[in-house]
């Protein structure tokens, strides 16, 4: 298939809000792909490479040179094995090799194809084909049950392979498919919980576990042979000699089980997530490194144990084997809990330790890999923070034309606002719809797809909390924030200090 023909779908699923006709319009380039272009042609409609990472950086996209006039011949396929030249590219001189192999990609792509490839290297394709719009697609494309696709896809973890398998072999080959010790597949998700009642009245009975800040990790061992992968899947057992030495000192042969690894602090409390995943992302000097950051693996859950596959088996009953192959230490703490109370004291002493909350789990429910499955629910505190809009971004696919990602900042007692990062979560239409009118009347410069705005507009975010960041001024950033509300009611002099984020960020006081 020509990459135009796939930026076509892609500009026409941008253009659309309707799932269904999403879906069709997916399925429809799906079935128009040739066999062996299907993995690349899924992860271009989804927003992402089939590489994953290429080494391919904002400057080296800034310095690209411009497309052809009209529509290229370039394919999907050719697309592809270009990435994967780029990404195999490591060395003295590799950067440089990666600008030339990706300027003769940017030289023949046409100005649509061009403006498609910025977007999905930098990370920013919102088209709004998520997993699963495009598993639905999969689904319609082969003409196969959508369960079908689901369970392979939990199976398998990658929807481009699971897409291969549909459009040659149909369900047939979808039902060969098997969990296999060292090929990793799709964790299962949680979904929020206002609180720990009403967690409880959605999931009864439930074991209650500690939530840890840590990093997700999926631990295959096979006797001798272990393999650590990420919740994206990728494979960084090279970077957690700490996760390998716990597995192999497990009391079984063979083994998959879901955790998650954590830095600790000599009190066993956590460190910040930020040097957690420092640690967790480091690929040199690891030997170094656990000597004064190491990683300690928290398990709660396990997938396959000698030989048995147990991700259709009840919690309880995964619990148990966990409970018989790996010692206390090397579980998260879980109480089963007959009423709110219990629960609500569990989630006391998770936070009083430094951890996020906690996670209720059904007992009788079965792992449900690569969804949010409603057997899971997380209970986390949420701050808030009254904060000023500085600046506003023009949103993307379905949000286009409208003013989307903020810019937000706090109160500096000394004058003006400390930025602390930006957000466009929890954004309905009528709120886009409405910022976007009044950020334009207070709009006092613009700069490329960003309106710098007067500092006026405050609106109510909630977070999770604070972390370190080099990348604002004030040396902090939210986590995982979300817009709640506007606050017209407010004016910028009410907002949230930098000096109550600070607060928040170092509750303790520093280390």
């Amino acid at each position: 298939m020509l990459l135009a023909d796939l930026v076509d779908t892609s500009r026409a699923v941008g253009a659309t809000r309707a799932r269904r006709e999403k879906v069709d319009l997916l399925a429809g380039a799906l079935r128009r792909l040739d066999p062996p272009e299907v993995p690349a042609g899924v992860a271009f409609l989804s927003g992402e490479l089939r590489q994953r990472q290429i080494g391919v950086g904002w400057a080296t996209l800034r310095d690209a040179p411009p497309g052809a006039d009209g529509r290229s011949d370039l394919t999907v396929a050719e697309l592809d094995a270009a990435f994967e030249r780029i990404g195999a590219c490591a060395g003295p001189g590799s950067q440089a090799e990666r600008r030339r192999l990706l300027g003769e990609v940017m030289a023949r792509a046409g100005e649509h194809e061009r403006e498609f490839l910025l977007r999905l290297l930098s990370g920013d394709l919102r088209q709004g084909a998520l997993a699963g719009v495009m598993t639905d697609a999969v689904a319609r494309a082969a003409a196969v049950p959508l369960a079908a696709v689901r369970r392979a896809l939990m199976l398998r973890g990658d929807l481009g392979a699971v897409a291969a398998v549909a459009l040659t072999d149909g369900q047939a080959g979808l039902a060969e498919l098997r969990l296999r010790v060292g090929r990793p597949l799709q964790p299962m998700l949680a979904r929020p919980a206002d609180d720990i009642t009403a967690a409880l009245a959605q999931v009864h009975p439930a074991a209650v576990e500690w939530k840890l800040d840590g990093a997700r990790i999926q631990v295959h061992r096979d006797r001798s042979d272990v393999a650590v992968f990420t919740r994206t899947l990728d494979d960084v057992t090279a970077r957690v000699p700490e996760v390998v030495e716990a597995a192999l000192a497990l009391d079984v042969a063979t083994a998959v089980l879901d955790g998650e690894a954590i830095a600790l602090k000599p009190d066993g409390r956590p460190h910040p997530f930020q040097i957690t995943g420092s640690r967790f992302g480091s690929r040199r000097a690891v030997a170094e490194l656990r000597k004064t950051v190491p990683l300690t693996p928290a398990l709660f859950d396990v997938l396959h144990a000698d030989g048995e596959d147990l991700l259709d088996r009840p919690g309880a009953e995964r619990i148990a084997v966990l409970d018989r192959i790996a010692p206390a230490e090397l579980r998260v703490p879980r109480t089963v809990a007959e009423d709110a109370d219990a629960a609500a004291a569990v989630l006391a002493a998770a936070v009083a330790r430094g951890h996020e909350g906690v996670m209720v789990k059904a007992l009788d429910a079965p792992y449900e890999a690569g969804r949010r499955g409603a057997g899971w629910l997380k209970v986390k505190p949420t701050h808030t923070l009254d904060l000023v809009v500085l600046a506003a971004e023009w949103g993307h696919g379905r949000r286009r034309g409208w003013l989307s990602n903020l810019h937000l900042g706090a109160r500096d007692a000394a004058g003006g606002f400390v930025m602390l990062g930006k957000t466009f979560k929890g954004l309905t239409d009528a709120m886009l719809t409405w910022q976007t009118e009044r950020l334009l009347e207070l709009e006092v410069a613009r700069d490329a797809h960003v309106v710098h705005v007067r500092p006026e507009l405050v609106v109510e975010v909630a977070f999770d909390g604070v972390q370190t960041s080099p990348r604002y001024p004030g040396g902090m950033a939210l986590r995982f924030a979300r817009v709640k509300r506007h606050r017209p009611d407010k004016t910028a002099a009410e907002a949230d200090t930098v000096e109550t984020v600070r607060a928040i960020h170092l509750p303790d006081g520093p280390g």
